[in-house]
């Protein structure tokens, strides 16, 4: 009789033990079906089957088990897994230079509600912080879902385990602001559930991209990224992203591509961060920044809109050469297997996406020997979705202690 009690103990707990691995396949879409979980993660049926009935009655995934078969195949369809659109939400937030977007974002990556704060964003953190979390407050509550937590993505180095926003240089917060503290503060003030979470804005678009863009499948994954002003960088090695000793890594927008050229916020002179951000491209093409719309926005419809133009192509041509000198540096020390570029970046991909492989080819040392993919980011908004991320990691280690 212990022995029966015994075994089946260890089954419930090898069962549990599985949750959080099980969720994280079917999040990362990696699993559709029950019969491909069940060979992800090395299961009987039987536990499979347990375990997505119990991710289920979580409230966050749904089990069709009365899919339709496709055309010309044989036996019992298996059972199809997705994430439940009516499950929970964790709550994001994003600061950039001109303004802040708030969302709503379930499993999946899924981009539930947003809303965009096109404002100033004043020296004052606390005051921009607490507004983005007031529009977070508002949509979950006109949404009704419940929340597992917070996560919040601004354009700065965010140093480790302070939480501090090391040196923030395209808005004009202060060096050190506790960006963590009051995030959760003002999350805690606005009656928003779970934990709280910050991190710098292209690390996290680099995480969303790997789990549910054009990142995903890479265990070497190089992202480079225009926000609205500057450069920054990410790396993501076997799922995990690489911040270093103190959450300080891959601050890529400061490597010299021009040692003639702009003067850098940084103190150098020359840096991605001003040779191949938006404003720099709208500089070289000879076109006034406008105060109406972001810079982001501006030098994109300029480069998609009006290619055609001498000073439009030779600007872009610049710019590309310049990004190809600074991928080809981060190749040859960082060896990916697979590079991603978002903001301009992309759109100067797009533009001409064998210059820029060209350039990354020539100038790097496995470049010549196999080049390296350079792919476009997909995901919308994918500074949030990674935001969301953070607060749903641990949903995703332990889902049953997450949502106790």
């Amino acid at each position: 009789m212990n022995g029966k009690v015994t075994t089946t103990r260890t089954k419930l707990e090898r069962g549990r033990s599985a949750l959080g691995p099980a969720l994280e396949l079917v999040h990362t879409g990696r699993a559709p079906t029950r019969a491909v979980l069940t060979s992800e993660l090395g299961v009987t049926r039987a536990t499979a089957g347990a375990v997505a009935a119990e991710l289920e009655a979580l409230g966050l995934i749904r089990v069709d088990s009365s899919p339709g078969s496709a055309a010309g195949s044989q036996g019992r369809p298996s059972h199809r897994l997705a994430v439940r659109e009516s499950g929970p939400v964790a709550v994001a937030a994003q600061v950039h230079a001109d303004g802040f977007r708030a969302a709503l974002v379930g499993l999946g990556g899924r981009l539930v509600a947003t809303a965009p704060g096109c404002v100033t964003v004043t020296a004052d953190p606390a005051q921009v912080i607490g507004e983005v979390v007031d529009d977070c407050a508002r949509l979950l509550r006109d949404s009704g879902l419940r929340c597992v937590g917070a996560g919040l993505a601004v354009p700065s180095a965010v140093a480790e385990p302070e939480g501090t926003a090391l040196n923030p240089l395209h808005i004009a917060w202060p060096a050190g602001a506790p960006v963590r503290e009051i995030f959760a503060t003002c999350v805690r003030e606005a009656g928003i559930a779970g934990p709280a979470f910050t991190g710098n804005d292209v690390n996290l678009a680099a995480l969303a991209e790997h789990r549910h863009g054009a990142g995903r499948g890479a265990q070497h994954l190089l992202c480079v990224a225009t926000g609205h002003r500057g450069v920054g960088g990410a790396l993501v090695l076997d799922g995990r992203l690489h911040s270093g000793s103190s959450g300080l890594a891959l601050e890529v927008g400061h490597l010299t591509v021009n040692p003639e050229g702009r003067p850098c916020h940084c103190g150098g002179r020359g840096c991605l961060d001003v040779e191949t951000d938006p404003l720099a491209f709208l500089t070289a093409a000879g076109r006034a920044p406008g105060p109406e719309e972001s810079l982001l926005k501006q030098s994109g419809d300029l480069l998609r809109n009006e290619y055609d133009d001498v000073a439009v192509r030779t600007a872009a041509e610049e710019l590309i050469d310049r990004l190809g000198l600074g991928l080809a540096g981060l190749v040859n020390i960082l060896n990916p297997d697979r590079i991603i570029l978002g903001g301009l970046h992309r759109a100067l991909l797009d533009a001409d996406p064998e210059r820029l492989r060209a350039v990354v080819a020539d100038r790097s040392l496995w470049g010549r020997s196999g080049s390296v993919p350079i792919l476009p980011c997909t995901l919308d908004h994918n500074s949030l979705v990674g935001a969301a991320e953070l607060a749903w990691q641990p949903v995703l280690d332990d889902p049953l202690g997450a949502l106790a």
